[in-house]
């Protein structure tokens, strides 16, 4: 068995992952700003049997975020802190809106 085998194929919706290389061309990035985020702990790379980092689709969406943040000046520190904040924010949002749709719950009505 191959580490792509273990892995599963690169284009498999259930467990797409990607080599760093790749990953980085896919994003518009170098593999050193891959390595950066997992120094960072933004992103934690995923492993084949070879000991090869492999990134998934959810993991290059982060980094193509911290990509962005840190072409518009921001250090690359900020904008994982920034990223983390996001997707907590996103995270809270997500749980809000099904608490209300299972609970019925409706927001508060103004006051008179």
């Amino acid at each position: 068995m191959t580490a792509d085998e273990s892995l599963g194929r690169l284009d498999d919706d259930d467990y797409p992952a990607y080599t760093m290389g790749r990953a980085a061309e896919m994003i518009g990035t170098t593999p050193g700003f891959l390595r950066a985020l997992g120094d960072a702990r933004l992103i934690t790379p995923l492993r084949s049997e070879g000991g090869h980092r492999r990134y998934s689709r959810y993991q290059l969406r982060i980094a193509a975020r911290a990509r962005e943040l840190v072409d518009q000046g921001t250090p690359i520190e900020a904008a994982c802190r920034i990223i983390v904040l996001e997707d907590q924010l996103e995270e809270a949002r997500r749980m809000n809106d099904e608490y209300r749709r299972t609970y019925g719950a409706s927001s508060p009505s103004p006051a008179v």
